[in-house]
């Protein structure tokens, strides 16, 4: 039986993952942002071929870190999932005086 803090930690590292690619998917949208103005203003110029160049980092990180979470979930997915315990009591045996 795997020890107790797997679940924990797999959770938390969900959630990182979940925070890291809203970070991620925020940097894409602001450095397409740059790199357009940028190139509307001065097509070629190297702040526009720097934007795109960081852009495309980011829209790299973000699509790995998408790869890795849906490997998470579909991971976790497979686990069998531990409820709580049944709600229906079972029989109690008092011993005969």
């Amino acid at each position: 039986m795997a020890p107790r803090n797997d679940h924990a930690e797999s959770v938390r590292a969900l959630r990182q993952l979940r925070r890291i690619r809203t970070f991620y998917a925020g940097g894409a949208v602001l450095w397409a942002a740059s790199a357009a103005s940028s190139g509307w203003e001065n097509p070629g110029s190297r702040q526009m071929w720097v934007s795109v160049v960081v852009l495309g980092v980011f829209t790299v990180l973000l699509s790995m870190t998408s790869v890795w979470l849906l490997r998470q979930q579909a991971a976790r997915s497979a686990e069998p999932t531990h409820h709580a315990a049944p709600r229906k009591m079972g029989w109690r045996r008092h011993a005969n005086a």
